[in-house]
């Protein structure tokens, strides 16, 4: 058992910026997503890459089912996306503009990039699963920068 709380562990972490994506997938073509900061690159050869849903996370199960998602890389205008998709109700997709990509998982308009995968694999993480895919398309929008969280806050990346 650790010697500090769950408040603390948060605080602490809240301290390391993330990039904000949003996980989509579709279920029996109804598209379904999710804010997801937990994005991470791992492999080269494959081109693997993860995430980590909460186990009670609303959409997780339909992504998964789907065998396939989509990490759309919002761009540094698009905050109010972040927002949509961290809620937990249905009608997310709402006056939300997208196109199905390769593996038929909504590609949003207006992200800085987007990675297309195919789900490889789920493995179990504490209160979480980590979400591996296999990199089948991907894109990035040139001159686009991310939104990026810290300390509770979204904000964007300034050069120094």
């Amino acid at each position: 058992m650790a010697a500090f709380g769950s408040a603390r562990f948060r605080h602490v972490l809240g301290h390391h910026p993330t990039g904000v994506t949003v996980v989509t997938g579709t279920d029996a073509g109804v598209p379904h997503g999710m804010t997801m900061g937990s994005f991470t690159s791992v492999s080269l050869d494959p081109p693997l890459v993860g995430f980590l849903p909460s186990k009670v996370a609303a959409s997780w199960p339909e992504i998964e089912r789907s065998g396939a998602f989509c990490v759309n890389l919002l761009g540094e205008g698009q905050g109010d996306l972040c927002w949509r998709f961290a809620e937990e109700k249905p009608d997310r997709f709402e006056g939300v503009a997208w196109r199905p990509g390769t593996t038929g998982s909504p590609i949003l308009d207006g992200v800085s990039a987007y990675i297309d995968c195919e789900l490889q694999d789920v493995l179990p993480a504490g209160d979480h699963v980590f979400a591996l895919g296999r990199v089948v398309d991907l894109d990035v929008v040139e001159g686009a920068s991310p939104l990026l969280f810290l300390r509770g806050q979204l904000g964007r990346f300034a050069p120094s």
